[in-house]
């Protein structure tokens, strides 16, 4: 039986470790949203800690501004609803 490895950022590119799709990807977001069910303002204000490495990590890697959509790629799908 495989073994589940956790879907975690490589930094700097913010791409996932497992997957290589954006992070977080759709398996880390069920992962986050289920280790936050109970605080989802707690949640946020990881993501945004999170966004905002990311942002750094990213405009230094690319030399320029973070890429467009951030705060969708890091905020808006964990908002309640």
């Amino acid at each position: 039986m495989p073994r589940y490895r956790p879907h975690v950022a490589a930094r700097p590119s913010w791409r996932c470790r497992v997957c290589g799709a954006a992070w977080p990807c759709s398996p880390a977001r069920l992962a986050l949203l289920g280790e936050y069910r109970e605080n989802r303002t707690n949640l946020l204000i990881y993501l945004g800690t999170l966004m905002h490495e990311a942002m750094t990590d990213l405009a230094v890697l690319h030399g320029q501004d973070a890429p467009d959509g951030m705060a969708e790629r890091f905020l808006t799908w964990a908002r309640a609803r």
